[in-house]
């Protein structure tokens, strides 16, 4: 017969709720350091090894499974963003109201700070709406989009470039180019006979678009503005 050196109530307690220890991760080491005592430093306890060793691999599995958590929050936040944003270029009904918007209410609601289309032709003389858009716009001369997105390396095109930089590129943002320090550059098709452009995304945070960060979502973007662009172009 056991001679109880405990409260009678706290053992009626554990008695009628034992899980409740078990759940409760403090008692348990408390539990597991008093036998250690009892058996002696000259006794190993592989019970009490193989439980540490599990204790391990489920707080490496219960860090995973808060990051995988935290991954697919930021993943849905980052959709819905940019299903606003396509939602708000679809918005205007003329074409420079589109363009506007897009360094004004389309690039507040994807969070950066820039937003400029860069547009290749063959023409040299001045364009009126060139110079009213020229907060947005860019007419840049054949070739200088695909150079611009790799850096001049040749490298295979990709349609999504994001990277980080010490400045941006005067002849894209301006005056703002010594505040920019990473960017997104989207390439742009807008379809047979038509020469390319490129619409490219800064921000003042170094860390808003690095080579590590996943494109499908800025894939989706570009491909949308591909299509709207082409009604216009039309």
């Amino acid at each position: 017969m056991s001679n109880p050196k405990i409260d009678e109530s706290l053992r009626a307690k554990i008695i009628a709720e034992p899980a409740a220890i078990l759940d409760d991760r403090d008692l348990m080491h408390a539990l597991i350091a008093a036998n250690d005592r009892e058996i002696g430093s000259n006794v190993v306890d592989l019970r009490g090894i193989a439980m540490e060793r599990l204790e391990t691999r489920l707080d490496r599995l219960e860090d995973t499974h808060r990051s995988v958590i935290a991954a697919a929050y930021e993943n849905l936040a980052g959709t819905n963003q940019v299903h606003r944003a396509v939602l708000r270029m679809l918005d205007p009904l003329d074409f420079e109201a589109f363009l506007r918007d897009l360094d004004g209410e389309v690039a507040d609601t994807l969070g950066v700070d820039h937003m400029r289309l860069v547009l290749e032709t063959v023409q040299t003389a001045d364009d009126p709406a060139v110079d009213r858009l020229g907060g947005v716009l860019r007419v840049v001369p054949p070739g200088f989009c695909n150079e611009f997105c790799d850096g001049g390396r040749g490298a295979p095109p990709r349609q999504v470039t994001l990277r980080q930089v010490q400045s941006g590129e005067p002849g894209i943002y301006g005056p703002q180019a010594d505040f920019v320090r990473s960017e997104a550059c989207l390439r742009l098709n807008f379809g047979p006979g038509r020469l390319p452009g490129m619409l490219v995304m800064g921000a003042e945070d170094p860390h808003q678009f690095t080579p590590q960060h996943g494109t499908d979502l800025l894939g989706f973007f570009a491909g949308v503005f591909e299509r709207t662009m082409r009604r216009w172009l039309d």
